[in-house]
Parts: structure tokens; sequence; C-alpha cells
């Protein structure tokens, strides 16, 4: 696998661009879209055994990110979005519901 033509291939298939992109790092660190293809147009193996990408490594967009995942080893990227804001309040006697899954715990 392509580090970079993934990363496109997942900012396509969410109608994203480069162009769309923030910053592209962790949470200590930080870099543009282009320092970060300049070093992900690399081949990968993105199967099974040990990652081979950074597990932290995010790309950020205004409203979106991705984050990496991986399962046995398999690695893949996540695509996330902000939750929308209900359009409801939660009433009294649900709050417990909302806070911990159940009614009254």
């Amino acid at each position: 696998m392509n580090l970079l033509n993934e990363t496109k291939k997942i900012l396509k298939t969410n109608n994203k661009t480069e162009k769309d992109i923030l910053w592209v790092g962790n949470e200590c660190e930080k870099m543009s879209w282009e320092q970060f293809a300049k070093y992900a147009d690399k081949k990968y193996d993105d199967g099974y055994g040990a990652c081979e990408v950074a597990e932290d490594l995010l790309v950020v967009g205004k409203d979106f990110w991705l984050e990496r995942h991986d399962y046995d080893g398999a690695e893949w990227w996540e695509y996330k979005t902000a939750p929308r804001e209900p359009m409801y309040a939660v009433n009294e006697k649900h709050i417990m519901r909302v806070i911990w899954g159940v009614f009254g715990v």
C-alpha cells in the first residue's frame, strides 16, 4: 500500500481533497500537507503483522479528521466527523440514560 495514495483515496471517498487539510501530525507536532505528501509517498505493508505507520498520525480538516486504526497489525485510515448537535435538549427524566446509558444508576 502507498500511504499517500491511500490517504488521497479516503479523502476522495468522503468528498474531500488535500486542499481541505489544515494540518497533519499528532497531538504534539504538526506539519503541512505538502510536508506530509513528500514523505508519505512510500509503500508499506498494510497487512497483518506489526504496524508500519505511526498509530497516532492524524490528518485534520476543518470539520473532519482521519485517524489510524489497526487490527492485529492490519492498518487503515478511519474518517471521523464532529458529532452533530442534537435538536432537542435532554429532559430531566432522561439525564441518567444519556450519561450512563441506563435508567437510574
